[in-house]
């Protein structure tokens, strides 16, 4: 099949334009491709940092890299695409990792002044914060993501990729840290 979406690896490799969490040249490069209003991409966050946590206590801080890539499926999620834009606002002043977990911890309440109050909370400059998010400085970044995503195949979120390749085990701790295992040999 020449469609594009029957991909089942990663077209648009790992970069240092990713938001990551450890070193590309890691044994394990996990990419997870999520939407803040969906309470599955938020379960399987929290799994991948359980894992996380466990794979750098085994065999240390360097096994594994994890990139967050957004894909906010705003058709079924009215709040996800703002919320995108409010951890690239956040990222602007270096604060992306604190208001990706907040965002995800808040899942249910992602209107605006939560948004704001979570910029707040984290020390922003809420001027700034609030210009970013009124001129959607950062959707360009948002839309590559979303890009990148269906040229490998993602239709919906999550969906992740270990070393390139798309996961499609299941959701649980035992299957992904052994999938995750059996890649870095």
């Amino acid at each position: 099949m020449n469609d594009y979406r029957s991909h089942s690896s990663l077209l648009i490799l790992p970069s240092t334009q990713d938001w990551r969490q450890g070193v590309l040249s890691a044994k394990i490069v996990l990419v997870m491709y999520g939407d803040y209003q969906d309470s599955r991409s938020a379960d399987v966050y929290k799994l991948i940092k359980a894992i996380e946590r466990e794979l750098s206590a085994s065999f240390g801080e360097d096994f594994l890299c994890f990139i967050f890539r957004h894909f906010p499926q705003a058709q079924i999620h009215p709040h996800t695409q703002r919320a995108a834009e409010a951890a690239e606002a956040a990222a602007a002043q270096g604060q992306f990792w604190s208001m990706h977990d907040t965002l995800f911890a808040h899942q249910q309440k992602l209107e605006n002044g939560y948004l704001v109050e979570y910029a707040n909370d984290l020390g922003l400059d809420i001027p700034q914060f609030l210009k970013d998010l009124h001129k959607q400085v950062h959707s360009d970044r948002i839309n590559e993501n979303i890009e990148s995503g269906l040229h490998s195949g993602v239709t919906v979120a999550p969906a992740l990729f270990i070393n390139n390749i798309r996961y499609t085990g299941r959701w649980k701790i035992t299957e992904l840290t052994t999938a995750m295992i059996a890649a870095s040999h």
